[in-house]
């Protein structure tokens, strides 16, 4: 384990404040159907085991997730000591760890300086990783980075701790980076892929059973789907919203899209957020 089992799991009098430092990608994409500006978000279900009891959550989210946090042991030289905030994170090296609060600055400022650092950093924060093994999961196509056109466009920072609702961490306050990037599907194959992956059209429901059937046949209990939405109709809903409200949980026709959507829309500011160029 390269010696990461040197750094704890869990809270301790001192390390109370949960960070989770993660990449979130929109994807978009031009349908052939009428030449609208669509939007693709992760349709996700997941089983989740905490001390006390399990469930199966589901999710309709931006594509990308925990960021890899590469040089545990020279952040640990520069903020003091941290935990991970579970044995899962440890193992896959997650950037989502349990400080003191007094680092928090620390982590902000280190957070922005690594997208302009070149050579070895402390963590990667690019989402191609994600990318592939998530389009990989909902569509079972390997996606490559020639098939679409990424761009880096904002660091989101989250000041307000919010009592997590991650099973391996539930209810530890919690403070959030986002790495937010845009990347334009240009694969007229891969669009056809989404397209006809989309049609599907899974309930909630029906990925609850079969990743509860994963489950049972021994796997990590997942299932993923893919939704397209056209982006013009995300952007007026979340525009008629009060700001302050813009980060609940919102209904678009049969699915719920998560509190992090905005986050990747651009022109869709929220009071939780604030946007680092």
């Amino acid at each position: 384990m390269n010696g990461l089992e040197e750094i704890g799991v869990g809270t301790t009098q001192e390390l109370t404040l949960r960070v989770s430092v993660a990449s979130l990608v929109e994807v978009l994409f031009v349908s052939p159907d009428n030449g609208r500006q669509m939007l693709a978000l992760e349709h996700a279900a997941a089983l989740q085991t905490g001390e006390e009891r399990s469930d199966i959550a589901v999710t309709t989210k931006p594509f990308g997730g925990a960021v890899r946090l590469i040089s545990p042991h020279a952040l640990k030289d520069m903020i003091g000591d941290f935990h991970y905030d579970s044995y899962r994170s440890r193992q896959e090296g997650d950037f989502r760890i349990l400080i003191n609060p007094a680092s928090w600055q620390l982590i902000k400022e280190m957070c922005r300086e690594q997208v302009t650092i070149k050579g070895k950093s402390i963590l990667d924060p690019g989402p191609e990783r994600e990318l592939a093994e998530e389009f990989e999961d909902c569509l079972r196509i390997r996606i490559t980075p020639d098939q679409y056109d990424l761009q880096r466009r904002d660091l989101i920072v989250e000041e307000i701790p919010l009592a997590t609702d991650n099973m391996r961490a539930r209810g530890i306050p919690t403070v959030r980076v986002y790495y937010i990037y845009e990347a334009w599907i240009k694969s007229a194959e891969l669009i056809n892929g989404i397209l006809l992956a989309d049609r599907k059209r899974y309930s909630d429901e029906h990925l609850r059973q079969i990743a509860k059937e994963d489950s049972k046949r021994g796997g990590r209990g997942k299932a993923n789907a893919i939704v397209t939405l056209a982006l013009d109709d995300v952007m007026n809903i979340y525009s008629s919203i009060p700001p302050e409200r813009r980060s609940e949980p919102v209904r678009v026709g049969q699915y719920q899209l998560d509190g992090n959507v905005p986050a990747v829309l651009q022109d869709i500011d929220h009071p939780r957020y604030q946007r680092y160029p």
